[in-house]
């Protein structure tokens, strides 16, 4: 089509820098705690013999979260349009997952769609656990190194300035411990932009790398090997996967749908890396257990387990056995992380102020030496 002479090639949607409805989400995201209770609250109204639109309806009345509000209207506008629960569900893949979908698209055709949304609820609460626990274990460290940086910025800022002029306008001598932290303290202050440029460079570089499919599966791959988080991390990934399959599996889905739908909800990449070569070795023949013998992430018990399960038919209880011990062990595992590091922490920050305060008092007392 022509038009004064020029003729369209390609039209493209006009990008806006602001969107109020993207800012809107990302300052209201819908937390797992709120999807539980709409999985149990819709459960129970379809249970009560109320139509599947008429619930959401009154779910969506109910809500005050904006941003939930706004996608049971759309879900509603699907389910209008003559389309099914599950497949509306699954076009909000960041509020619902792909497993979510695909074990209520099954609870849709066995006609026990209730049933299904009170398993999804206890998976979700199992799972919202386990990450909560393992971010309890980090919160600590972090805040408290946090405030420890902000503490030595102040003290570089504004204490040892002063004390720093004081000293030179009296012109005494200063002992060693002293000389050392204000000449470190200089080296900060004279320098303390390019070392902020620095590091700040080094994190853009790392969240970079971070992006590229190689450096997240030797970030990941490096996480799992850490001392003490390591092993909390691990036994909590190897959990959701046993969790995954066995409720999967529960709901009548064979193998070969069940190992892609967990490759994709594995939050790990060497997790999920290992969960492929499994895939791609059950597709020949060689069943679940042994697959998952050839490679150390899966841990003795898992595959025992497994083996068991495959055995006797029973994968999903041999599943759901093996990942609530996972769970209990990473439980009791980030409790003793977490009485570790806070009184680690609380010592190393003691021994820095304890430092600081030595160097001070040092200079002091040296400074009445001198000029008595």
């Amino acid at each position: 089509m022509a038009y004064a002479g020029y003729r369209v090639i390609s039209l493209k949607p006009r990008a806006q820098l602001l969107s109020l409805d993207k800012l809107s989400a990302s300052f209201s995201r819908t937390k797992p705690a709120e999807i539980i209770l709409f999985c149990r609250q819709l459960a129970l109204l379809l249970e009560a013999g109320i139509n599947i639109i008429t619930a959401l309806e009154l779910l969506r009345g109910e809500t005050s979260k904006r941003n939930l509000k706004k996608i049971l209207g759309q879900v509603v506008s699907e389910l209008r349009s003559g389309n099914q629960l599950s497949a509306a569900l699954a076009k909000h893949p960041k509020i619902f997952s792909p497993i979510y979908c695909r074990l209520l698209s099954v609870g849709e055709r066995t006609g026990n769609p209730e049933t299904m949304l009170r398993q999804i609820a206890d998976y979700m609460e199992k799972h919202a656990a386990t990450a909560k626990h393992v971010k309890s274990a980090l919160r600590y460290p972090i805040i408290v190194g946090v405030v420890a940086v902000v503490v030595v910025a102040l003290l570089v800022a504004f204490v040892f300035p002063a004390f720093n002029s004081l000293y030179s306008s009296l012109g005494t001598e200063l002992p060693a411990i002293s000389r050392m932290v204000f000449g470190f303290v200089g080296t900060l202050r004279g320098w303390g932009m390019y070392i902020l440029l620095a590091v700040l460079g080094i994190v853009g570089v790392f969240l970079v790398y971070m992006r590229s499919p190689s450096g997240k599966y030797k970030v990941h791959g490096l996480l799992l090997k850490l001392p003490l988080i390591g092993r909390v991390m691990h036994l909590s990934q190897l959990a959701q996967c046993c969790r995954n399959i066995s409720l999967l599996y529960s709901a009548g889905l064979p193998l070969t749908e069940i190992m892609p739908q967990v490759i994709q909800a594995c939050g790990n990449s060497v997790m999920a890396k290992a969960l492929t070569d499994v895939q791609q070795d059950m597709i020949q023949g060689e069943g679940l257990s042994k697959p998952m013998g050839k490679n150390r992430l899966f841990l003795p018990m898992m595959v025992q387990m497994v083996k068991v399960g495959e055995e006797t038919g029973n994968l999903n209880i041999a599943l759901s056995a093996a990942a609530q011990s996972y769970e209990t062990e990473a439980d009791d595992r980030t409790g003793s992380l977490i009485s570790f590091i806070q009184p680690a922490m609380t010592g190393v920050i003691g021994l820095i102020v304890a430092f600081i305060a030595l160097s001070l008092f040092s200079a002091i007392y040296s400074i009445y030496g001198q000029l008595g």
